[in-house]
């Protein structure tokens, strides 16, 4: 997913307290659905700053000097829409919850 399409999740971004023994129905173990959902964080947060680093270098100006430092408007609001995001582990818990990740445990046959 992009950066936009998290941006319409409905995601309530303050902190509730969960359920924990609806995350191990799926999985059977509760501590393999944490480790599901960390390692899907993770892969959120780098498609989130590789897609961030894109397009941060697309509104850096070419002509500029060593010590001139000023404002570049573009980069400020793509810094704050980025900002406004819901956090990776709550994409994460959210994706979980609605069966939005796809998941192999190489242990089992």
């Amino acid at each position: 997913m992009k950066s936009a399409d998290y941006k319409k999740l409905k995601i309530d971004l303050f902190a509730k307290t969960k359920d924990i023994r609806k995350y191990d129905k799926d999985t059977g173990n509760f501590y393999k659905s944490i480790v599901i959902m960390s390692k899907r964080a993770d892969q959120i947060a780098s498609e989130l700053k590789q897609e961030f680093l894109e397009n941060s270098h697309l509104n850096i100006p070419q002509d500029r000097s060593g010590e001139e430092v000023y404002e570049n408007r573009e980069q400020i609001e793509l810094s704050k829409m980025y900002e406004q995001l819901p956090k990776p582990t709550q994409l994460a818990l959210y994706e979980f919850e609605n069966g939005l990740i796809y998941y192999k445990d190489v242990n089992e046959q």
